[in-house]
């Protein structure tokens, strides 16, 4: 909804002043059927929060119906793989094979690329040995709370992972 409002920007702009916040540190995400739903003014969108200073990552990419032309548009910092590739890239080479495809087009259109749902050892180890930049999933931990998250990351073994 709020992506739909022509103000996004601004107000974002707003609370980040507001905020005293380097806005680099400020991730804003946007699914993919969102962005391809009403594509001229998400690109527009997209461009004033990159002009702030604000990263933008495209969720769920690959499971609709995204143009290569209009991605190259997009403002965008981050591509993240969809869970859905990437908890069966260990089942078969296909599947294997989407996520380093996906990898690779982001590479090369210089975004960093987000793999979503990583639970395994071994998915990990194919995403870095791929060079995927970031993960996310419960292989390092569920959804915590900010207290939790601080016990966790000082626990000494937490980075060794």
């Amino acid at each position: 909804m709020q992506f739909k409002e022509n103000l996004l920007a601004s107000s974002v702009k707003k609370k980040v002043e507001q905020h005293g916040l380097d806005p680099k540190y400020l991730e804003l995400e946007i699914t993919e059927s969102m962005a391809m739903k009403d594509v001229k003014p998400a690109i527009v969108i997209t461009r004033q929060l990159k002009k702030i200073g604000v990263e933008i990552s495209i969720d769920d990419f690959g499971t609709g119906y995204s143009s290569l032309a209009y991605l190259q548009q997009f403002s965008l910092h981050k591509l993240k793989i969809d869970q859905s590739f990437v908890q069966r890239m260990t089942e078969s080479e296909e599947n294997k094979n989407i996520v380093i495809t996906i990898i690779n087009l982001a590479k090369n259109l210089h975004l960093k690329t987000i793999a979503e749902g990583v639970e395994t050892k071994q998915q990990l180890e194919l995403l870095k040995q791929n060079n995927c930049d970031e993960i996310q999933g419960y292989y390092y931990s569920k959804p915590l709370s900010v207290e939790n998250l601080d016990i966790l990351l000082k626990q000494k073994d937490f980075f060794k992972r």
